[in-house]
């Protein structure tokens, strides 16, 4: 793959990542717990422990991005960090931050 296609790609999805991290952000809504129902406290520790989970996956992914820019400025990037063997342009496509090939992965 061309290294500025993999520029914009790896761009755009660092950009995706970073603005669905500032929507999963945790919410104060400002009230004291001794004035909130117990429904709504049940409600807001829910949500509070489900966007820690989806904001784990991301930062997870936007470490992967890391990588893979890492790997771009080494001259690796497109390269399987497992084999050796260059990762085909369609799956960097779909996934431009894919560190193996598409059978590699599947067997982990």
């Amino acid at each position: 793959m061309d290294a500025d296609r993999a520029r914009e790609l790896l761009s755009a999805e660092r950009e995706r990542i970073e603005r669905a991290l500032g929507r999963h952000e945790h919410q104060d809504t400002g009230r004291l717990a001794d004035d909130e129902e117990p429904g709504d406290l049940a409600s807001d520790l829910y949500q509070d422990e489900l966007d820690e989970g989806f904001s784990d996956d991301l930062r997870e992914q936007l470490a992967a991005i890391e990588r893979a820019e890492a790997r771009l400025a080494a001259g690796t990037y497109g390269v399987s960090i497992e084999s050796g063997q260059p990762i085909p342009d369609e799956r960097l496509e779909a996934v431009p931050a894919a560190e193996r090939t598409t059978e590699e992965e599947a067997s982990r």
